[in-house]
């Protein structure tokens, strides 16, 4: 009788003690919540102003998209064809207008320098990379979805198109044997995430956006290069870092 007595005082004890600390868990997360309403707001009338502008610093992660042509199997002498990721480097600065509560138009004009491969494995165990380093001045064009303000911070979503043009094209790049040429401008299809802090002085917003080209960059060549390939598009997934 007095085993089980004791056993079962401490089971008692045990659930007291669980429940004790949800009860002291939730107290916490109320008053915290309660708490967020004397919180500082930064830049409280930031929204009043028409138009932003700032800085960014971007990291994208770019490759090409390859589709294999009907002469792959037939005609090409490698057996793959691919396209690794290659990180790369984007600097520009940011114009944001204001269009609603919720609505942004928004630009972000930058200079990216590219560095994107071709990778081509032949079954004698060779391997031949055709390299793109470039300089890319690209001028998207997208729609802002912002949700509410919470005191400080908020969530917001962007879409849209980006114009990509090429700046230090070489003459013939794509003229020599064996040489894959590509074009020297580009349109994609941008969206992606993004998450607003105020600080005092200024907001800081990190942003994920993927970019889907809409353009064949390959040019035909009169050599025997590409002949596995009957379409390259670019892709790109670019790590923002926005100051305004």
């Amino acid at each position: 009788m007095h085993t089980t007595y004791l056993r079962d005082l401490f089971n008692l004890r045990r659930t007291q003690i669980v429940i004790g600390i949800l009860a002291l868990l939730m107290a916490a997360q109320e008053a915290s919540a309660q708490g967020i309403g004397y919180r500082r707001k930064h830049l409280e009338y930031y929204d009043d102003k028409p138009i932003h502008y700032g800085i960014l610093f971007a990291v994208p992660f770019t490759r090409f998209n390859i589709k294999h042509s009907n002469d792959f199997v037939t005609k090409d002498s490698a057996f793959v064809i691919q396209s690794p990721t290659n990180a790369a480097f984007r600097m520009g600065f940011t114009i944001n207008a204001y269009l609603s509560e919720h609505f942004d138009l928004r630009t972000t004009p930058s200079v990216s320098l590219y560095e994107r491969h071709v990778k081509f494995s032949y079954p004698n165990g060779t391997n031949l990379t055709e390299k793109r380093e470039s300089t890319w001045i690209e001028i998207p064009l997208l729609l802002k979805y912002k949700s509410l303000r919470r005191v400080n911070s908020r969530m917001y979503m962007v879409a849209g198109v980006t114009l990509g043009l090429e700046t230090n094209v070489k003459r013939n790049r794509g003229g020599g044997p064996g040489t894959l040429d590509t074009k020297s401008s580009d349109l994609s299809l941008d969206y992606g995430i993004g998450y607003e802090q105020f600080f005092e002085f200024f907001k800081f917003a990190p942003e994920l956006r993927f970019s889907h080209g809409l353009t064949n960059m390959l040019v035909p060549a009169k050599n025997s290069a590409g002949n596995g390939i009957s379409k390259m598009t670019t892709h790109t997934v670019t790590l923002y870092l926005n100051f305004e």
